[in-house]
């Protein structure tokens, strides 16, 4: 089962408090057992913070706390903070990844005219990316927005999300995608065509809740009989 230990403390010294999870964080390399950790600074109170660290089970976290760098780190915690942190162990009885939204912004935001954003907001920089069209997986954030800037440059279009169902670490969607025919596609010339595309995509997000990898399925052939590609084949 899923443990969560939360941490509380007080200090005026948060930049320190960053460098020293830093330091901790380095010094245990892969051996430290934690999936997930976020610190929240009080909105209202600037001194207090709360870090909450998330392990796949309190046996984990245990192993983790044994380590002679935790305990370090803790002196460390305690000569930084106003007075002393307080600890909470909590296992947890739900826990709801909101996948789906994450899904919703990436096709709304493929899908908006402009420069494409950066998009490490979404997805982890070495993300594997799997799409019939190319002959093998796409590999690395960079190429993936390369791939994604083909087709935006070849057509304006928009995504309808059909079905969207989630569990765990993936999302399936089912949608339809609409677009007008504005540059070069697999070197078939601009037709100012409207056309339409069916296809369903698979993705799974990682320990850090952004995207690392995808699988495309899209009616490609469809895509091509209405841009005329296929009709010197069929005479």
């Amino acid at each position: 089962m899923t443990f969560v230990q939360l941490i509380e403390c007080r200090t005026s010294r948060v930049d320190e408090m960053n460098r020293l999870i830093d330091t901790w964080v380095e010094r245990t390399g892969g051996r430290r057992g934690a999936t997930h950790a976020l610190v929240g600074k009080d909105r209202s109170d600037g001194s207090h913070l709360v870090e909450m660290v998330e392990f796949p089970s309190y046996e984990e976290a245990m192993r983790n706390s044994n380590f002679p760098e935790t305990d370090e780190v803790f002196r460390g915690m305690v000569a930084l903070c106003d007075e002393l942190p307080v600890f909470t162990d909590l296992e947890v009885v739900r826990d709801e990844r909101l996948y789906g939204p994450a899904v919703r912004q990436l096709f709304d935001t493929l899908a908006t005219a402009g420069e494409l954003p950066p998009l490490n907001d979404l997805f982890d920089e070495d993300c594997h990316s799997h799409d019939p069209i190319e002959a093998g997986p796409t590999i690395g954030l960079d190429a993936i927005r390369r791939e994604f800037r083909m087709w935006r440059d070849a057509f304006d279009f928009a995504f309808t999300v059909e079905d969207l169902i989630a569990q765990d670490d993936r999302v399936c969607a089912r949608w339809t995608w609409t677009g007008v025919h504005k540059g070069e596609f697999l070197g078939i010339a601009p037709t100012g065509e409207r056309v339409t595309m069916t296809g369903m995509t698979l993705f799974r997000f990682g320990p850090h809740g952004k995207l690392t990898e995808t699988w495309w399925q899209h009616d490609q052939l469809g895509l091509l009989q209405q841009l005329g590609a296929l009709d010197e084949l069929e005479e």
